[in-house]
């Protein structure tokens, strides 16, 4: 792995510890709450005419809306934490007037909330100061499909790249972008986190945590290298959130049915019990409270590997799985690549190998109830990487990694203060040129960025494939490329998400290769050879709401 790449990692892991997203899962005291005799006794649920409310005989009470299904209230040792700006947490954006009942099981509560296409389901479970909580959408009525947790402002510290200061910062893009008087930006975007590197998200003052620890995401949509929104604050208040599909940067089409559990758990400040997680949950408890669309263990299946042949040690590798109904993944062991994936719904699905973020193999494999599905070695045989090169700029691993201001780009505008100019020519030879080169390009910012570099006689004498790599794009940007004084035809602009992505912390679209065949006649032997990357596109905007892109890798074959 490249200095830039490890540094790149190490930034990724140090930034989750500075937001409050935490990338594993340490189980810490109170995780599911200590409990005495006496408070045990008082779990259970009453109506208060407006709510039902939930004792949960731990340190947390909390309220549902008997005609919203809103939650109402979040009172974790005697202190209300929930609702701003008037408003309460919800599914959706909240759904309105809603059938609302409610239950106990045993140690179980149960509420369920009806309204059109969705229903949603809280759950408490005696002595545990959690919130279990699903989410079974139908159709496409409503257009994401969320739960965002709305606290109380000034009950955790508002800092991170997803907070911001409305009575001093300036918005600079579509009401969700801020500028602060020091030049950094900061958005509710800007989490900086994929759904594969994190388990669960919160905020924590050092002696109450808040979290929200997802769900398995079978129902989402994006795969795992998606990002979404999971947090924010400002001097208004604070949000969580458990996003399962969101238009924006959207790869893939909705998925529906049941989702869940996710859990929004209280700590004595610590991140919450690994127990929780949604590989380690144990949610037996579930299978009898007649939740519609649960499928408990008995009805779901794995798949394991023996391992990846092929695999580049400089990078991990993925193994995903998904069809129309259901996405999983899985991370497969460094050296030898083999992989495990439980839980999972019965269907054929795509498998897919993921070299860093690049699809580097698919195939098909099927999943049956209560089996397992064992699979030989798999050879990946679509690595770009492999190719005989006259020189390669960056590397083929579906990220902009290696290029400049990329890092910096999963948690900030690409206005910020502390981006790099876009702009500037890169010379093959001179050292370190990856980073020299933008990881985003721009029609009204940094068109036409120039490569500088030479061939020998030999090589000169014949035509090379020009291969430019994208892993997204804004407003059907795509490169055309100039070599000397040789014109590239205008490549067709392949499927990208249609929303902003490149300003908003992410630039996971679909990977796509263009590949330009360069004739012998275009060379130069004398002298330096120039390669010019323009942006074209049938759409218009300004500055980086301009057409653009953003790169994965750039090569000339042998």
């Amino acid at each position: 792995m490249s200095t830039h790449k490890r540094h790149l990692t190490r930034r990724r892991v140090l930034g989750a510890s500075a937001i409050g997203v935490a990338v594993t899962g340490a189980a810490v005291a109170g995780g599911t709450g200590l409990l005495s005799s006496a408070s045990a006794a008082a779990f259970g649920y009453s109506d208060d005419g407006k709510n039902y409310v939930v004792d949960t005989g731990a340190s947390l009470v909390f309220k549902v809306s008997k005609t919203t299904g809103d939650l109402t209230s979040l009172a974790y040792r005697g202190k209300e934490y929930e609702g701003y700006g008037g408003r309460h947490s919800h599914v959706e954006s909240g759904l309105g007037a809603s059938t609302v009942t409610v239950k106990r099981s045993g140690q179980t509560v149960l509420i369920k909330v009806v309204h059109g296409a969705i229903t949603q389901w809280y759950a408490a479970r005696s002595g545990q100061n959690n919130v279990y909580l699903w989410t079974d959408k139908a159709d496409a009525s409503f257009t994401a499909t969320r739960f965002l947790v709305r606290l109380k402002p000034g009950m955790f510290p508002n800092e991170g790249p997803d907070s911001w200061i409305e009575a001093s910062d300036k918005v600079i893009e579509a009401g969700d972008v801020w500028r602060r008087a020091d030049g950094t930006t900061h958005s509710k975007h800007y989490s900086g986190k994929r759904v594969i590197d994190y388990d669960h998200i919160g905020l924590t003052t050092g002696s109450v945590g808040l979290w929200i620890v997802r769900s398995n995401h079978e129902k989402a949509s994006g795969g795992p290298f998606y990002r979404s929104l999971l947090r924010h604050s400002n001097d208004l208040g604070a949000g969580l959130y458990e996003i399962l599909h969101y238009n924006q940067a959207q790869t893939e089409p909705q998925r529906f049915g049941l989702q869940g559990p996710y859990v929004l758990s209280f700590t004595d400040g610590g991140a919450p019990s690994a127990a929780l997680s949604h590989d380690r949950l144990d949610t037996s408890w579930v299978d009898g409270l007649g939740i519609t669309g649960w499928v408990g263990a008995a009805g779901r299946g794995r798949v394991a590997g023996v391992g990846l042949k092929g695999m580049d040690a400089k990078y991990p590798y993925t193994v995903g799985f998904a069809n129309a109904d259901a996405q999983y993944w899985a991370k497969a062991a460094a050296g030898t690549g083999a992989f495990s994936c439980k839980g999972m719904l019965p269907g054929t699905y795509t498998l897919t190998v993921f070299k860093g973020e690049l699809a580097v193999h698919t195939r098909s494999v099927k999943v049956t109830a209560g089996g397992a599905t064992a699979l030989n070695s798999i050879s990946i045989t679509g690595d770009p990487s492999t190719a005989r090169t006259l020189w390669r700029l960056g590397d083929w691993d579906g990220t902009p990694g290696e290029f400049k201001n990329a890092e910096l780009m999963t948690y900030a505008h690409p206005s910020d203060a502390r981006a790099a100019k876009w702009t500037g020519n890169v010379t093959l030879g001179g050292g370190d040129e990856a980073a020299s080169f933008p990881a985003y390009m721009w029609k009204e910012v940094n068109d036409g960025v120039q490569v500088f570099f030479r061939l020998t006689k030999e090589q000169a004498a014949a035509a090379h494939t020009l291969r430019v790599g994208v892993t997204d794009a804004f407003a059907g940007g795509r490169p055309r490329v100039t070599v000397n004084d040789w014109v590239s035809p205008v490549p067709a602009a392949p499927s990208q998400p249609s929303t902003r992505s490149l300003t908003t912390g992410s630039y996971r679209g679909n990977n796509h290769v263009f590949t330009f065949n360069v004739p012998a006649t275009a060379w130069r032997t004398d002298q330096d050879n120039v390669l010019k990357l323009n942006i074209v596109s049938g759409s218009s905007g300004t500055a980086f709401l301009s057409p653009g892109t953003s790169f994965d890798c750039v090569d000339l074959l042998a």
